[in-house]
């Protein structure tokens, strides 16, 4: 009867013992707002199949791409409840709930993707994320970028006077449409799927967007006229649900959070290296070009830092980093 008993207590045992595997094994859904060929989705999926050999197949990661759960205001809500458990998100959204990551928008912060590249693999790029948890419940792991901001336009842009009265399309947040403001223009939010239409209907007179997405959507049919200015920073950041991330045991916290920050890195080193040659493939389509430098926007950097700097204390900080690095 003993014998019985103990075989009995070491099955249950086991079961226990496979049941609190099976808990812990997930296929966590991840979202983003870039369509399935842009880098940010196939680093997604990279770090999807990293996931899952390090972890033996224990857990598996489903993408989202093109907004499927979204946009990235309700992605974060998601994230914020714990329904999604991870996401590529600009820093757009983040900022408007923590407004000193405002600071990696300022004009002319970085001269170029390699300087913008090791800002924010710098440390104090990196301390920024320490304030997420608490501000927005999320927990961010690293950073990517979608390159610089170029100005892409319907009819030619000379000087910053030009702008004045253009409907911009833009990212929907504070910073950027605070700088197309201070230019005089009239910045107009608009999810990354509408672009195209937008600047074919004139419902828009010119964009604010990266090499690649202009390249890679072709909005160049649309819009004849490149200003490249590499006026700001467009940062990515890879986060967890601060919800997801309490469940985690300490082993898979440090799976996730690595493999998770390899890949945002790995956007960082993408950008980086196909930078001029994207510009360059621009310079080939039908599409005049100009070029411009701090002083193009001078007027518009100061009247964006003296909103901004009361805002984002991190802003001397980053200008601080950010001269050294260019030493």
């Amino acid at each position: 009867m003993n014998k019985l008993k103990t075989l009995m207590m070491a099955a249950a045992a086991a079961t226990l013992a496979l049941s609190a595997v099976s808990a812990q094994a997930r296929d966590f859904r991840l979202g983003l707002i870039t369509p399935q060929p842009h880098i940010w989705t196939q680093e997604a999926e990279g770090f999807a199949e990293t996931l899952a050999e390090r972890s033996d197949g224990e857990h598996s990661v489903s993408i989202f791409p093109a907004q499927q759960l979204g946009n990235e205001a309700q992605m974060v809500q998601q994230l914020q409840a714990g329904s999604l458990d991870m996401a590529f998100l600009t820093l757009a959204e983040v900022s408007n709930r923590i407004p000193d990551f405002g600071a990696l928008y300022a004009p002319f912060l970085v001269e170029d993707i390699d300087h913008a590249a090791a800002l924010l693999r710098s440390d104090t790029a990196e301390g920024l994320l320490d304030k997420m948890p608490a501000q927005a419940g999320l927990v961010g792991v690293g950073y990517g970028m979608a390159g610089m901001r170029q100005i892409l336009s319907r009819e030619p842009i000379e000087s910053a006077g030009d702008l004045h009265g253009l409907k911009v399309r833009i990212t929907p947040f504070d910073p950027i449409r605070d700088f197309y403001t201070a230019v005089g223009a009239a910045p107009t939010p608009l999810p990354l799927p509408a672009v195209y239409d937008a600047l074919a209907n004139g419902q828009v007179d010119a964009i604010d967007m990266d090499y690649d997405a202009i390249r890679l959507l072709k909005f160049y049919e649309q819009a004849e006229h490149l200003v490249i200015s590499n006026h700001m920073i467009f940062p990515m950041v890879a986060v967890i649900s601060g919800r997801v991330w309490v469940q985690l045991d300490g082993e898979d916290r440090e799976l996730i959070r690595t493999a998770m920050a390899e890949h945002a890195d790995a956007v960082l080193a993408r950008f980086q290296e196909n930078h001029a040659a994207w510009g360059e493939e621009l310079r080939q389509q039908q599409i005049t070009v100009t070029e411009a430098g701090p002083e193009f926007f001078a007027e518009a950097t100061e009247a964006w830092e003296s909103t901004w700097a009361p805002k984002a204390p991190s802003l001397v900080t980053l200008r601080e980093t950010a001269a050294e690095l260019a030493e």
